[in-house]
């Protein structure tokens, strides 16, 4: 159900052809909500067709052209419906914890170097979490906006420190004599 309301969220923010907001879901929205580029074409008529969204008027020539999406009453009205709304946390499912869970009964073959890669892409991530914070939070950015905007990163930020913290204790732990 969440992926119309990352649409929706990433049309108010700027109107976009589906191509742009594929582009912006690899650059943002994607790092905590991903869709492939075909859920995003398909949710996009889908919700062109309930009445959320509509295809901008086109400029001259049409063929070639990208077609830009926005959001009609209807659409902010269900995003607005939808952030009101509570929601209950969903439970963890995470295929290395699994994994681990599993060596404990099979052996430990090929789980150490893959906590190792795991480690590595978690502090690149985190790396970029972090320069991305630099960039685009500098102090003085104090609007409602700005600081829902950061905290969502913030969450990633430290969701990341978590997983690279827990990463290197768990190597540690594993490589211990």
């Amino acid at each position: 159900m969440s992926l119309p309301h990352a649409i929706l969220t990433a049309l108010l923010e700027k109107p976009s052809s589906g191509l742009e907001l594929t582009r912006r879901f690899d650059k943002s929205i994607g790092y905590f909500w991903s869709a492939t580029h075909q859920q995003i074409y398909r949710e996009l008529g889908r919700l062109e067709r309930e009445g959320a969204i509509r295809a901008l008027p086109r400029q001259g020539a049409t063929r070639g052209q990208k077609k830009e999406y926005e959001v009609l009453p209807a659409g902010r009205a269900e995003l607005a419906r939808w952030t009101a709304t509570s929601q209950d946390p969903k439970p963890l499912r995470d295929t290395l914890l699994l994994r681990l869970r599993a060596a404990a009964v099979v052996g430990t073959d090929g789980i150490q170097a893959d906590l190792h890669r795991h480690l590595d892409l978690h502090r690149h991530q985190l790396a970029e979490y972090e320069e991305i914070e630099r960039r685009d939070f500098p102090p003085g950015r104090d609007a409602v906006e700005d600081r829902l905007r950061h905290v969502v990163l913030r969450a990633g930020i430290d969701l990341e420190t978590f997983w690279t913290r827990w990463l290197e204790r768990t190597i540690e732990e594993l490589e211990a004599p």
